[in-house]
């Protein structure tokens, strides 16, 4: 299986991007963690923010491949424990050759890309910088391999 983590945000600190590689590169071929990352639109005082956030959108729906089951990292989904992600992670292992993630810029996702997925996923009640949200993401994907497998990442 691959996972396409679709993000808004690209030139991000190096600590964001360790963060994430050090996460994503632990995970085996058989569930590869790939990143895409759209570019964030510069914000000012005068910016049409909703403007932005359509063209954001619009670049990352482009970007879902074909036949990809499409996940959308919104505050308003469920949360799932790591023991629940584990679960929904063997579903998607089983049945999706090909599953997207989601993640939009400080405005969130639109209508349309929340539309577009088959299904959402809160990571927290908190409110989290979204360039945080990628190694966030990649460091649960681990976990919930590292449970499925037996491996002793994941101590619960």
């Amino acid at each position: 299986m691959r996972i396409h983590l679709i993000c808004v945000g690209q030139r991000l600190p190096a600590w964001i991007n360790e963060g994430y590689q050090e996460y994503a590169k632990r995970l085996p071929t058989t569930c590869q963690l790939e990143l895409i990352e759209v570019p964030l639109r510069k914000r000012a005082k005068a910016s049409n923010l909703a403007a932005l956030q359509r063209l954001e959108s619009e670049e990352i729906l482009a970007k879902i491949k074909t036949g990809a089951y499409v996940i959308a990292l919104d505050e308003h989904g469920p949360q799932w424990s790591s023991i629940q992600l584990s679960q929904q992670l063997a579903r998607w292992l089983q049945h999706y050759p090909n599953v997207t993630l989601l993640v939009g810029g400080p405005e969130g996702l639109t209508q349309e890309c929340l539309q577009r997925a088959q299904q959402q996923w809160s990571l927290s009640a908190l409110t989290l910088p979204h360039q945080i949200v990628r190694i966030v993401v990649a460091e649960q994907l681990y976990r919930a391999w590292s449970w499925l497998n037996h491996h002793p990442y994941h101590r619960a």
